[in-house]
């Protein structure tokens, strides 16, 4: 090392949080390096603290004002928390987007959507190809996960090289994709790996991870003996899992269909790729509208509750002409994302009133995790021997967990959260700065900041509801007929018995009424008033402080 070059590593998303992935690693002066990116994902909204936003996004401001020393973007694979934002950054950006077949499929996809040039993702193989990206050679290295052809990434810099785990677990017999191949992990470390930034999302979980293979024979026998029509739902990435689902229809005598547009894109992309063969023949809705419901099993979006997926409409009501009845089977073969079980109980309690039998994970029968358990990340830094180890994909929780996992392996740790630039360039991590970091939300066609108020105004009128006054003043600046008064989102009558309209519109004329010249005559100040006297009256009357928006107009 000259002294004046550095490698460092910089999450702007992912790291103190599960979801939203986007990882920096530059290479140069202080300054001055040459940068790649490793994912660009997305999260997804809530009505508590997101209410109408579309998706939220990483803050790339940092990495935008550097664009011109971007050399390229790789993708791990195709979950949208790893890949989702391509579309939406790739005009900011402007870098070569690298992936492997699958993924590369899921991307291309994605940036149609927003007509930029499907070349600009270009598709790499496995380990040992590498890509050159300035100072970096970065190769693809296979794991296995829930969605196909993941991949770790081997990322060679002058100072050295570094493993990012990507997403994956140990499974021998993912059923789809590659297994873990311990052996290559072993080869590709051994030159030595200066830092091993590892998935941290079950650090918890004390037992070995177990197989996607293991769920068939459980999910089979389930299928075999339903009674009625049978539907499953699952992340429609896991594609292991759906052609599971499939087979076990298949088997009992069922017709597969398939529901949702992420169901079936998933599927398509995983056979127009060549991962995934021996897909069971499918049916359509309107086939399947005529057949026997016991002849049937619909493999259908929304897991997580999410309100518009197949899952929903199907609780609610019909979906693409097909109905559940009383008798009927409801799998939910995924596990619930913290965070999104108040949807998945409305849809469970639905289906309940329907008299449709509900089967869950709490079994531990029909669903594996595609992430690491603590005894996995253990054998891993075994196989890798990194020289430090920085945990990512996880809340603060889990990247403090694992860092003591390492530490006590002897492996120098350090917890880096989104904006926590490291250096990594001598023999333990050592933080080089901070950056400001945070969420974009995407807002209907518009990307708007966390800090521009929209969504706190959003929370607030939610929380509070909306009163709209206006105000016409004459030519001498004295009210017309008081105030009026429009209510949105609050109670009509309050403690008094009488309309809230017309308490507040009293008590506005009498402030108007008793209001001097310097009030009357200036717009800015009695604006403020009206406002004060309209928040305090609904407080007296409803209990509550709504959002008040004033509108005064002059004649004259």
């Amino acid at each position: 090392m000259s002294g004046k070059e550095r490698l460092i590593y910089l999450p702007l998303g992912g790291a103190g949080e599960i979801g939203m992935n986007a990882y920096v690693y530059g290479y140069g002066a202080p300054g001055k390096e040459r940068l790649i990116l490793v994912d660009l994902g997305v999260t997804f909204p809530d009505m508590d603290g997101s209410p109408g936003v579309d998706l939220i996004l990483p803050d790339i401001s940092w990495l935008k004002e550097r664009a011109d020393r971007l050399e390229g973007i790789f993708i791990t694979h195709a979950h949208e928390d790893h890949v989702g934002a391509v579309g939406h950054y790739y005009r900011d950006l402007g870098a070569p987007i690298y992936a492997r077949a699958f993924t590369a499929n899921i991307a291309r996809g994605k940036m149609d959507e927003f007509g930029h040039p499907e070349e600009a993702i270009r598709t790499v193989s496995a380990w040992p190809e590498q890509v050159q990206a300035g100072p970096f050679k970065v190769g693809f290295l296979p794991v296995s996960h829930s969605i196909p052809e993941s991949a770790g990434l081997v990322i060679d810099s002058p100072e050295g090289r570094v493993i990012h785990s990507g997403d994956f677990k140990l499974d021998p017999d993912p059923v789809v994709g590659e297994p873990f191949d311990p052996e290559l992990w072993a080869e590709v470390s051994r030159p030595g790996v200066r830092a091993l930034i590892c998935d941290s999302t079950n650090v918890f979980s004390l037992e070995p991870g177990r197989s996607e293979s293991e769920v068939g024979p459980a999910i089979e026998e389930l299928v075999s003996k339903a009674a009625g029509m049978v539907v499953a739902t699952t992340f429609a990435s896991n594609v292991a899992r759906v052609k599971t689902l499939a087979e076990a229809g298949e088997r009992a005598g069922r017709s597969v269909v398939l529901l949702g547009r992420a169901m079936r894109r998933m599927v398509e992309a995983a056979v127009e790729t060549g991962v995934l063969k021996g897909f069971p023949k499918v049916v359509s809705p309107e086939e399947a509208k005529d057949m026997p419901r016991q002849n049937l099993l619909l493999l259908v979006t929304g897991s997580q509750g999410e309100r518009r997926a197949a899952s929903a409409q199907l609780a609610r009501g019909k979906y693409r002409g097909l109905e559940l009845a009383e008798g009927d089977l409801f799998l939910f073969s995924s596990k619930t994302i913290p965070g999104n079980e108040r949807g998945v109980i409305r849809i469970i309690n639905q289906l309940s009133e329907k008299g449709v039998d509900v089967v869950d994970d709490s079994s531990g029968l029909y669903h594996v995790s595609g992430h690491p358990n603590r005894p996995d990340l253990e054998r891993l830094h075994q196989i890798v021997k990194p020289q430090m180890l920085i945990p990512m994909h996880g809340e603060h929780r889990h990247l403090r967990a694992h860092a003591r996992v390492g530490e006590a392996q002897g492996i120098a740790s350090v917890v880096a959260v989104n904006g926590m630039m490291l250096d990594l360039s001598g023999n333990a991590p050592k933080v080089a700065g901070h950056v400001e970091t945070g969420r974009t939300y995407l807002d209907g066609s518009v990307k708007i900041g966390a800090l521009d108020g929209i969504v706190r105004d959003r929370i607030r009128m939610a929380l509070n509801g909306h009163l709209v006054v206006s105000v016409v003043m004459d030519e001498q600046d004295e009210p017309i007929d008081g105030a009026w008064v429009d209510a949105m989102g609050l109670t009509p009558t309050g403690t008094s018995h009488a309309p809230l309209v017309d308490v507040l519109e009293e008590d506005l004329r009498q402030f108007l009424g008793r209001a001097g010249r310097k009030t009357l005559t200036d717009d800015d100040k009695l604006e403020e008033g009206l406002r004060r006297v309209a928040r305090q009256s609904a407080l007296s009357e409803i209990g509550k402080k709504p959002e008040v928006t004033v509108v005064v107009s002059r004649l004259g």
